[in-house]
């Protein structure tokens, strides 16, 4: 295995100090200009490569950003990843991942760990309480995502609108008994979802019931389904597509034929939706857009907040309402 080459090599094969060559890419100006281009020639014939993280340490800089979300294996999160992970290296930094597991204990323990270690946080659907989220981040650059809050700069999915539209196209095919399976208590997201569902049941003067809550997985589809067929509605929109996923399964596996028996929405438009049997009706945004703004929203350190439209995808999961002859 070939030796590294250090600053130290540099310096001697130069002829000059190691704290030379150390501010020659660290703080060029402090250079003349020809002794840095005879270091940087020196170094280049050598194949030194300086340390992005040391060079970065004297102006206060890591050039590293850390993402946290709650679930790294939801299909929701990989469109986020990505246009994160792409933006912050455009812009000369690397992204840090890490995985909370849907616990406020954990994502401030991560918080916690790499406060100094990089310049600045995304939090993808963050989990802390609202009280807890100024002093947990206190001091560091943040922006929530898929979370909106009075002091932090957020991007954020228009709930509101996304939801008007589900229920609208149910309420065209004639439904008036729509069931709501949430997600996890401590959701921001969950929240919009069910006020937005409430604005849209009144304006339509239809019956809107939240079931659960339920884990936003495909697992937590069985005990949701099984609850939407106890309360005898028509549709069903769930948290996220993960969770409509699993309630269709367990539709199936009972008989129960969707959507000509009850239709099924879900949120996100993940992965994998569009292969669903039947394809999933679900809600989609831009989430690679809200990687790529929120990036830039921490690198700027702007109080910012970004909203994203949402609109409905319209598959084959959602019908017209059965009559009492296709009904259960």
């Amino acid at each position: 295995m070939p030796k590294r080459i250090t600053i130290h090599d540099v310096a001697r094969e130069a002829g000059v100090a190691a704290s030379t060559v150390s501010r020659t890419f660290s703080s060029p100006d402090r250079i003349s200009a020809s002794t840095r281009e005879h270091v940087v020639t020196v170094a280049h014939r050598l194949g030194y490569r300086p340390n992005p993280v040391a060079r970065a340490l004297p102006r206060g800089k890591t050039l590293t950003l850390a993402l946290l979300v709650p679930d790294i294996t939801n299909p929701f999160f990989f469109g986020l990843i990505r246009g994160a992970e792409r933006q912050a290296a455009t812009a000369g930094y690397t992204l840090v991942l890490a995985d909370t597991g849907e616990s406020a204990t954990m994502e401030r323990t991560h918080i916690e760990r790499l406060t100094g270690g990089v310049d600045g946080f995304v939090l993808a659907s963050s989990r802390l309480p609202d009280d807890a989220l100024p002093t947990v981040i206190a001091g560091q650059r943040a922006v929530l995502v898929n979370r909106s809050s009075a002091d932090l700069p957020s991007v954020v999915i228009n709930e509101e609108q996304g939801m008007r539209q589900a229920v609208d196209h149910l309420v065209s095919l004639g439904h008036t008994s729509i069931a709501y399976l949430g997600g996890p208590t401590t959701s921001w997201s969950n929240r919009a979802k069910w006020r937005a569902l409430q604005n849209a049941s009144r304006r339509h003067r239809v019956s809107i019931r939240r079931l659960g809550p339920f884990s936003p997985t495909v697992a937590s589809g069985a005990p949701a389904a099984d609850a939407a067929l106890v309360a005898g509605v028509t549709a069903i929109i769930a948290f996220n597509d993960l969770l409509a996923i699993g309630a269709q399964l367990r539709l199936h596996s009972r008989g129960i034929a969707v959507p000509d028996q009850i239709s099924v929405v879900g949120c996100d438009d993940i992965f994998g939706a569009d292969f669903c049997q039947p394809p999933l009706t679900t809600l989609a945004a831009d989430i690679e857009q809200a990687g790529r703004s929120a990036i830039d929203l921490v690198l700027a350190n702007r109080a910012d907040n970004v909203v994203l439209p949402s609109h409905l995808r319209i598959r084959e999961s959602t019908g017209p309402v059965p009559t009492k002859k296709e009904s259960r």
